[in-house]
C-alpha cells in the first residue's frame, strides 16, 4: 500500500481521502482487475485511522462498483470497463454500433476547440467583447422579470413566449419590413437548433439541399447528418450564383443572402426574386439566415427575402448571438403558415421549449427599446474597430492583400497575394507559435468540391471580441507569421 502511503497529507487521513486515492489509484490500473488490496485492519495501522475510517472507505468504492467484498477475505479489485488497457477502450468503442445518424456524426470532422485558450490574440470570427454587453440594463431586466411571481410552474408553449413572440414581430417590422402571423414565429435555443429542427422536418437520406460554397460549415454538417447530399453552389461578391440553379433539383436550400458567409457578398434584388422563382417551381424551402443583418456600415441593413414574393417558401432565421451574446442560446424561426404547427411540435418533441425568464427578459429588452439602443451603439463599436483592422492590415501588408466583405458583419476574408492556399496550415501553426489566432478559409468550402490548389490563401478574421490595442498588436504578429511562412517555404 506505498502508494497510498506516500501521498498521505500532513496529519490523519479521513475516509473521504482514502476512498479518493484508492480509487485513483484503481482507475489508473496501480491496482489492476482481481487484485488484492490489504484488510481493512493493516491498512488503519499502515495509516495510523481507526479501522472504522478505512471500513468506511471500503464500502463507499463497494457501492460504486470499484471492489468486492467478502466477509473473511481482502476486499478485491473488480473487473472494470474503465480499467481496460487503452488500446482495449479504441478497440470498443471501434466496435460500438451506432445509428446511421451517429455514425454520419462519428464521420464527421472534428469541430474547433472553443474553450479558453491561451492566445495573446485570437481572431476567431463570431465572439463578442464581453464589455459590449449591457450588464446593468440586462440585470435590470431579469431582476425585474425575477420578481413577478408565476401564476403556476408548468410547461409553455413550444412556440415560445407570446410577449417574447409579439415583440420579435414588432421588431421584425420595424428592423427588416418582414410582416408575418404571431404562430409562424418560433423561438429556438439558438440559430442552431433552428437548422437542427428544419433539417429533421424537411430533410430525407435520399434528399439534396443546395449550400452556398464557401458557406456556413455547420449548417452543412447538420443537413448532411440527416443523410441528404449537399449541392454546392460558387459564390462570387453578389452571392449566391443564381442562375446555376436552373436544373437543381433539391429540398432545401441554405443562403445568407444579406451578407454572404463568409465572404460577404449582397445578393441584388434580380438574383433574389430568380432564387425565390426557382423554389417555387421545383418545390424547393429556402431558409435565410439573416444572421448578422444588423452590421452595415455602408448602407442600412438589406431587406430580407421573406419579405419578397410573400415568403411562401422562405423559413427566415435570426439570433441575437452577434448582438446581445452567444452565449445566450435564444433565436427564432418565421415558418410559413402551412409548416408552423409541425415546426412547434418539432421544437416540443426537442427540449418542450426555450427558458421562461430568458425569454420574458429579452421581450422586456426589446419593450423598451433597449434591444434597439443597445444594437446601434455596438454597431458604431464595431465600426470603429473594423476601421481600426482595416488601416493595420494596409499599413502593414499594403498591395500584398486582398480584403473581402468589410462593407458588413463582425468579420473580413483577406487574401494573400504571396502565399498559396496549401500554406493555410503552416500559417496557423506560425501564428500560434506567436501567440494569435487565425482562421482558414478552407474548412468553409465543401469537402467533394475543393479546387484552386494554387489560389491565393485566405483568412476568415474576426475583429468584435478585440481592443484596438488587441488588433493592432494581432496584425502586427500576422505580419511577422507570413513572414515566418514565407522563409520556411523559400519565398522572398
Amino acid at each position: 500500500m506505498g502508494q497510498l502511503k506516500s501521498k498521505k497529507p500532513t496529519g490523519r487521513m479521513g475516509a473521504r481521502q482514502i476512498y479518493e486515492a484508492l480509487r485513483k489509484q484503481i482507475l489508473e490500473r496501480v491496482y489492476e482487475s482481481g487484485r488484492q488490496l490489504p484488510s481493512s485492519r493493516c491498512l488503519a495501522s499502515e495509516l495510523s485511522v481507526s479501522r472504522t475510517t478505512v471500513t468506511v472507505a471500503y464500502e463507499q468504492l463497494e457501492a460504486e462498483g470499484f471492489i468486492e467484498l467478502r466477509q473473511g477475505a481482502r476486499p478485491r479489485v473488480a473487473a472494470l470497463l474503465l480499467g481496460q488497457k487503452p488500446a482495449d477502450r479504441k478497440k470498443r468503442q471501434n466496435e460500438t454500433r451506432l445509428s446511421a445518424y451517429g455514425e454520419r456524426l462519428r464521420a464527421a470532422p472534428p469541430w474547433p476547440d472553443y474553450l479558453p485558450s491561451s492566445l495573446t490574440v485570437d481572431f476567431r470570427y463570431g465572439d463578442l467583447a464581453p464589455s459590449d454587453f449591457p450588464t446593468l440594463a440586462w440585470k435590470r431586466t431579469m431582476n425585474e422579470v425575477m420578481a413577478r411571481r408565476p401564476t403556476r410552474l408548468a410547461y409553455e408553449n413550444p412556440r415560445g413566449s407570446r410577449r417574447l413572440r409579439q415583440a420579435l414581430q414588432g421588431y421584425l417590422w420595424r428592423a427588416r419590413t418582414l410582416h408575418c402571423d404571431l404562430d409562424q414565429i418560433i423561438v429556438v435555443n439558438g440559430s442552431q437548433q433552428g437548422l437542427d429542427l428544419s433539417a429533421r422536418v424537411l430533410l430525407d437520406r435520399s434528399d439534396h439541399f443546395v449550400m452556398e460554397n464557401p458557406g456556413y460549415r455547420m449548417a452543412r454538417q447538420i443537413f448532411a447528418s440527416t443523410g441528404a447530399r449537399a449541392v454546392p453552389i460558387a459564390v462570387d461578391a453578389e452571392g449566391l450564383r443564381t442562375a446555376l440553379l436552373s436544373d437543381i433539383r433539391a429540398r432545401l436550400a441554405y443562403v445568407t443572402p444579406s451578407h454572404q458567409f463568409p465572404l460577404g457578398g449582397v445578393m441584388p434584388i434580380s438574383r433574389r426574386h430568380q432564387l425565390l422563382e426557382w423554389a417555387q417551381e421545383k418545390g424547393v424551402y429556402v431558409i435565410e439566415d439573416d444572421y448578422d443583418s444588423e452590421y452595415r456600415y455602408d448602407i442600412n441593413p438589406v431587406p430580407p427575402l421573406h419579405s419578397l414574393q410573400g415568403g411562401s417558401n422562405v423559413i427566415y432565421l435570426g439570433t441575437i448571438s452577434k448582438t446581445l451574446s452567444p452565449m445566450m442560446r435564444i433565436g427564432y424561426l418565421v415558418v410559413p403558415p402551412e409548416l408552423q404547427d409541425v415546426f412547434a411540435t418539432a421544437k416540443q418533441l426537442s427540449d418542450r421549449h426555450s427558458p421562461v425568464s430568458d425569454q420574458e427578459a429579452l421581450a422586456t429588452f426589446i419593450e423598451s427599446g433597449a434591444y434597439e439602443r443597445h444594437v446601434r451603439r455596438v454597431r458604431r463599436l464595431n465600426s470603429e474597430r473594423r476601421e481600426i483592422l482595416l488601416r493595420a492590415l494596409q499599413r502593414l501588408f499594403g498591395e500584398r492583400i486582398a480584403v473581402e466583405g468589410a462593407d458588413a458583419g463582425l468579420h473580413v476574408v483577406v487574401w494573400f497575394k504571396e502565399l498559396p492556399k496549401l500554406c493555410e496550415d503552416a500559417l496557423g501553426e506560425a501564428a500560434r507559435e506567436l501567440g494569435i489566432g487565425v482562421y482558414g478559409i478552407s474548412p468553409l468550402h465543401d469537402p467533394e468540391a475543393q479546387d484552386g490548389i494554387e489560389a491565393p490563401l485566405g483568412l476568415v478574421m474576426g475583429y468584435s471580441a478585440l481592443t484596438t490595442r488587441e488588433i493592432e498588436k494581432g496584425v502586427a504578429l500576422l505580419a511577422q507569421a507570413v513572414d515566418m511562412v514565407k522563409q520556411r517555404h523559400g519565398q522572398r
